[in-house]
């Protein structure tokens, strides 16, 4: 055999340098994917109050005459907030967790300060009542109107002198 017969194997081809140069930027696409997902859809916004002004002028002239109409035009100005309470619903031996956001919508400024000052209390009521609800209940989008009059019923219970106008869930995911 003369030197020129050698055959010389070529370099081995690295597969890591591969799998940085697709498997990395198709990762960070997904993981921008999930947030987004998880930001707009999963995540529910609270509700809107659903008295439009539509109608104008007669609108204004009708709630002087009715006083329920008054109470309308005040929802959304007081809103006590609490963020983040994280709950382990019923039967789930804390493998399952609900973490939730919720808005208590009242009528007058002494009511939110009412709120404010026995806030424990106020966290109290809510996670009795949600922990004590089953991963079927919680994860039911209809529920949720029975769980805000559930709530509001509790808290109407404890703190008498307090009227609720509405409850909203800011924030509410269950994993």
């Amino acid at each position: 055999m003369a030197d020129t017969d050698l055959i010389i194997p070529d370099p081995p081809k690295s597969n890591f340098l591969k799998v940085l140069m697709i498997g990395l930027p198709v990762f960070i696409v997904q993981l921008v994917l999930v947030y987004f997902v998880t930001a707009n859809i999963l995540m529910n916004r609270a509700p809107t109050t659903s008295h439009s002004s539509e109608t104008g002028q007669t609108e204004n002239q009708d709630s002087s005459e009715n006083p329920q109409d008054e109470n309308l035009e005040e929802r959304g100005k007081f809103i006590f907030v609490m963020e983040d309470i994280i709950i382990n619903p019923a039967g789930t031996d804390g493998k399952r967790l609900l973490l939730s956001s919720i808005g208590f919508d009242v009528s007058r400024e002494e009511d939110n300060k009412e709120l404010e000052t026995k806030q424990v209390l106020v966290k109290d009521i809510v996670i009795s009542l949600l922990s004590s609800k089953s991963i079927m209940q919680l994860g039911d989008a209809q529920y949720k109107d029975t769980l805000r009059i559930e709530i509001a019923s509790n808290l109407q219970e404890r703190m008498p002198k307090i009227k609720i106008n509405d409850i909203y869930f800011s924030k509410y995911i269950l994993q």
